[in-house]
């Protein structure tokens, strides 16, 4: 895994060459733009970690909107260049892509009902992590402009921070009884149906973005999974709020 780096003109070659040309520049590394807040981004990070390949990643300030349409026409992120100097948009996409290199991890049953569970908690989160990202110190919001630009965007959606800040006795509530179901699906602390699938790509993103609510307790079971999943990857969690 390569550390993240901060965007510069360079950033902009692969995006200017497929407006161009129509035609990929290769590069030597799959290349990822991300938010670090990002649980979708995290996806694709996490298995490429699981995978031992590398992975550059480039940390994409809120506002760069610049950066999104260059690389693929439209404001959007996650963004995977692959090796032949094409984009790819779908998370879900990236991670079949590098699960395809060598030899498979992501071998697991998927269970319907962990899909499902993934769905309906990541609409319980939101009200709870989208307001605390901006206090974490994130790259992605390194400049006033950016922090600005993620304020104003995401209020629009979801309302006033502070009163969503306060109002976190009554998300925690609407979000435990999910905690507490997947208490009794995990199977395993290193793999939620007992070995590695694409249903922990699913569900480690989400409880890494939970994990941000100081005041969150995990039940033991999925406190215990997201602790040794994330210890097997190398990744730390975000800083809480």
């Amino acid at each position: 895994m390569i550390a993240p780096e901060p965007l510069d003109q360079t950033e902009f070659q692969i995006g200017e060459a497929v407006a161009a040309e129509g035609t990929a520049a290769r590069i030597d590394v799959m290349k990822l733009y991300l938010f670090e807040h990002c649980s979708l981004c995290f996806r694709v990070r996490m298995t490429a970690a699981l995978k031992r390949l590398p992975l550059q990643e480039a940390v994409v300030l809120d506002d760069d909107t610049e950066t999104m349409v260059g690389l693929v026409g439209k404001r959007q992120i996650t963004i995977l260049v692959k090796e032949d100097g094409k984009p790819m948009l779908e998370s879900m996409d990236m991670v079949r892509y590098i699960e395809s290199r060598n030899e498979p991890v992501l071998v697991g049953p998927e269970r319907p009902e962990i899909a499902a569970w993934a769905e309906d908690t990541a609409s319980k989160t939101a009200p709870l992590t989208w307001p605390r990202y901006p206090l974490l110190g994130l790259p992605e919001f390194a400049t006033a402009a950016a922090l600005e630009h993620y304020t104003i965007r995401k209020r629009k959606t979801i309302g006033d921070f502070a009163e969503l800040r306060a109002n976190t006795p009554r998300f925690l509530d609407a979000l435990m009884p999910k905690l507490e179901e997947l208490d009794r699906l995990i199977e395993r602390p290193l793999a939620v149906n007992g070995t590695l699938s694409f249903d922990d790509i699913r569900v480690l993103p989400l409880l890494r973005s939970a994990a941000v609510v100081k005041t969150l307790r995990f039940p033991e079971k999925v406190r215990g999974y997201f602790e040794a999943m994330m210890r097997r990857i190398g990744f730390r969690p975000l800083p809480a709020a």
